[in-house]
């Protein structure tokens, strides 16, 4: 088996060996990409209140009004979209800061609607 295994190996360094400097880079980003999209798909598909919680924290909500905002999110079907882009599409919408918009939403939950047009998720 060791064999074996060498001599792919050889195989491989063989043909990479061929590769210009420009060819190598497309190749590491093609696998980078390929290594990546499970994870990415992971991300985008799942989520918990947890995590979106902590993503508002770090976007500058406190504790308590970020349990609240995620509860109005998820409440609106839109939990899957992520907090954090929540806010920010609706920051930009109405023009207030990230804290603010938190507080609006905690206010008036109907805001969220239509704010991916009639898709939820």
């Amino acid at each position: 088996m060791t064999q074996d295994r060498i001599a792919r190996f050889e195989e491989r360094r063989e043909r990479l060996e061929r590769l210009s400097d420009a060819e190598l880079k497309q190749r590491f980003w093609m696998l980078t990409d390929q290594l990546l999209e499970p994870i990415l798909e992971l991300a985008r598909t799942h989520t918990s209140p947890s995590i979106e919680r902590s993503v508002l924290l770090r976007m500058g909500v406190d504790s308590v009004s970020s349990h609240g905002v995620v509860q109005r999110i998820m409440d609106a079907g839109l939990l899957g979209k992520g907090a954090g882009n929540v806010l920010l599409r609706l920051a930009a919408k109405t023009g207030k800061d990230i804290r603010g918009t938190a507080q609006a939403v905690l206010d008036d939950g109907n805001m969220l609607q239509g704010l991916f047009g009639n898709e939820q998720s």
